[in-house]
This record gives C-alpha cells, structure tokens and sequence, in this order.
C-alpha cells in the first residue's frame, strides 16, 4: 500500500459552528505520522461550518451556502496551516466538481497537480468547489469525492473518518443489540435506497453516502475503511500498526 486518502466530515471537524481544534491536531498528527509510510491526500469538508462562525446565513439556500462556504475556506485552510506548521508539512489546496471528473483533459490536469504535490512532499487538501458552480456539478457530499479522488489518482485505499466507529448491521443508536462489521466484501440488500440522515446539521452525508463511496471503491477494485474521527486511535492501528481493532473495511472479493 503505497498511497492513501483520507476523508474528514463536517462533525468531526467542527463543534458548535467553531472549528474543533483539538480533533483537528489529532487529525493532523495521524497524518504526519502517516505521510513517512505512505503518499496522503486529505480529503476535507468544514468550510461551510467554519464559514459559520464569521456569517450567520441559512446554509439550506443555495446563495447562503455559497456565501458561507467562500467566507469559511479560507478559516479552515488558515487553521489546517497552523496545525501543519507545526510538523513542517506544506499544504495546496485543490478544490474540485464532479465536472472534473467528466473530463479527460481536466481529470489529467488535476490528477498532474495532485503528483506534482506528493512528488515534492507537499498535502494536498482537497474540497468541493461550492462557491462557482451549479448544482449539477456538485457531487453534494465529500464521501463520493473522496471516493473519485480516491480512483482518480490510483490509491490503495480510502480513509474515511466519521462520528460513527463503523458500520453497523442495525441503527446503534436506536438497537442496543446491534453489532459492527468488521469486514464486508459486499453492501446489503437495498441499505443505498436508506435515507441519508446526517448527525450533524452543516454535514451532507450520513451512512448511505458512505455506503455509496464503500460501493464505487469496491466496484474499482479498491478498499475503504470507515472509522472513527473523533479518536484516530483506530486508524493509526490499521494503517501504521496492521491491528485491525475497530472500524469496518469495504474490500471486494477478489475472483
């Protein structure tokens, strides 16, 4: 496994409208720690929350998502820098549409920038470009993002870090009773006509938009692994360690 992403939503990122800052570090320091093993691309969502703190808009109408999520790029990037410098681990921020994706000539362009950065040891942080387009250029959540960046530039894997340890066979919070995955080589029956139901209200997604990542990836070939955010413990286990203690991995079956 040479190279990786790794997708961080809105709840893991933000609390109360404010970028969560010590969740970020540890996000940060994994991150560090995992660049001297493999190449890494950091998938983020949080501008429109961080957008947020400096705009009080309604983010449900088109004009005032656009708004927040211009006003909060730049407060998470200056926030990701800080936490970067600290490690002395340059950053470049790319933002894309599923526009790019549709073109030969502009999925090369950035597919070319994105090695550029790992050639020279810089993290690209990739987000979704609310601010110009339109809504049928927007994927409308950063799971099925990271996803196609994830096959785009031909990684191993894709991390995605969530307010939820893995996926369940039942809803945890309604089923006392209900067990994690560990390993699934395939989604069950009918779970991507579920609805979405994000836990935060400035995320996108909820578990059907992972499952939607966790079947693009297996449908490619490739690996996901859906775990924790709010402590990385799991994570750093499974990529630096190879202890898979929590956490479920999406993986195919091979032929």
């Amino acid at each position: 496994m040479k190279r990786i992403v790794i997708k961080v939503g809105s709840a893991v990122l933000t609390n109360k409208n404010k970028i969560a800052k010590e969740r970020m570090l540890n996000l940060v320091h994994l991150i560090a720690k995992l660049k001297k093993k493999f190449d890494v691309v950091l998938v983020t969502s949080g501008a429109v929350a961080a957008g947020y703190s400096a705009l009080k808009l309604d983010k449900s109408k088109q004009i005032g998502k656009k708004a927040l999520a211009a006003a909060g790029q730049p407060i998470l990037m200056t926030s990701y820098k800080k936490k970067f410098d600290i490690f002395e681990i340059d950053t470049a921020q790319i933002l894309l549409t599923e526009d790019d994706f549709d073109s030969r000539k502009r999925t090369k362009m950035f597919q070319d920038i994105i090695d550029a950065h790992l050639e020279n040891d810089i993290l690209p942080i990739v987000n979704e470009n609310d601010i110009t387009s339109t809504p049928e250029q927007l994927f409308g959540d950063n799971d099925q993002l990271s996803a196609s960046v994830a096959h785009a530039i031909n990684a191993d894997l894709l991390i995605i870090l969530s307010d939820i340890d893995a996926y369940y066979d039942k809803n945890p919070q309604e089923h006392k009773d209900a067990k994690p995955y560990k390993v699934l080589h395939q989604l069950p029956e009918g779970v991507l006509r579920d609805d979405a139901t994000p836990n935060n209200p400035f995320a996108t997604g909820g578990i059907v938009t992972k499952l939607k990542a966790a079947q693009f990836m297996m449908n490619h070939g490739r690996r996901m692994f859906l775990t924790n955010g709010f402590n990385v413990s799991a994570a750093e286990s499974y990529l630096l360690d190879n202890k898979h203690t929590s956490g479920t991995l999406f993986e195919a079956k091979k032929d």
